[in-house]
């Protein structure tokens, strides 16, 4: 058996540059895996199946569906028993499904001994979503494209993680609802992204002044009440209050864990859900 720990993430910066001719949008980001994880178990069998400790989440599920790609592109002949342990919260942006499934991606590559390389790995994930390619390689990196061009980009200094799920409804096919409100006076030229590459490239983290999402000017429409929580993060000592991904998730950042800690139980006491999670270096989330 093989178990494996799939990680959130958390974009940085998230720009939206323009629209392919295929409605898909080009996108450039700035992605941190964050060790808040997701745990799987893997074990050979005669077929593919898939049970969760959230039972609603069995169906349709990524994992299902990378795991029936994988073994039809490779025609391999048998399966496997998939057990998935929730703990990240589901589509908040945080991009759990995206992460289980580029894990199975991985896993099921050693478990079956199929041996493909990155490159065909990576192939796969676009298939299955724009998120899923940054989860094969995990760390922080520059995402661009549809999502399919992931460059690894050296890791800062442990930075620590404060996220806020505030109880918003879970929106099905809120992507899609978010991105088809964007219009060419929301979209940006990498400015965002050009300004933190260097510190990045140093090794230092991005300044709290860089952080930025696209989403952050639209999010209003689909969550109404999203600046009452934004205002609950700041009144509690947030520094910031930044949207994760296409939302409702919305998080900050420390230096300092104790600080990060504090904040998330002054959070936690008013009954709100909130988790404290670090920055993972490449590699780390398995």
């Amino acid at each position: 058996m093989f178990t494996v720990y799939a990680p959130a993430k958390v974009n940085l910066i998230l720009e939206v540059l323009g629209r392919y001719d295929d409605d898909y949008h080009q996108i450039s980001s700035i992605v941190q895996a964050i060790n808040l994880r997701d745990i799987l178990n893997f074990e050979l069998a005669d077929e593919i199946s898939f049970q969760c400790s959230e039972p609603s989440l069995e169906e349709d599920n990524l994992i299902t569906e990378a795991a029936m790609l994988l073994k039809e592109v490779t025609e391999y002949s048998k399966g496997a028993r998939i057990e998935l342990r929730k703990h990240i919260p589901s589509g908040v942006g945080l991009g759990g499904g995206s992460s289980d499934a580029a894990a199975t991606l991985v896993t099921l590559n050693r478990l079956w001994r199929i041996h493909l390389p990155i490159s065909d790995l990576l192939d796969l994930a676009s298939r299955l979503g724009s998120d899923v390619p940054f989860f094969i390689y995990g760390g922080t990196a520059l995402v661009e494209g549809k999502g399919e061009k992931v460059t690894p980009l050296s890791t800062p200094p442990t930075t620590w993680f404060v996220l806020l799920a505030p109880p918003l409804p879970r929106i099905a096919g809120k992507t899609r609802q978010l991105y088809s409100k964007l219009r060419a006076s929301h979209f940006t030229k990498g400015q965002f992204v050009h300004a933190a590459l260097p510190s990045l490239m140093q090794g230092k983290m991005i300044e709290a002044s860089l952080l930025f999402n696209i989403f952050d000017e639209i999010t209003f429409d689909v969550f109404p009440k999203i600046d009452e929580y934004k205002k609950k993060f700041r009144e509690a000592g947030a520094p910031s209050a930044c949207l994760c991904g296409c939302g409702s998730c919305l998080f900050t950042i420390f230096c300092e864990e104790d600080k990060a800690n504090e904040l998330c139980l002054c959070l936690q006491r008013q009954g709100l859900e909130c988790y404290v999670a670090s920055s993972l270096l490449r590699g780390a989330g398995g």
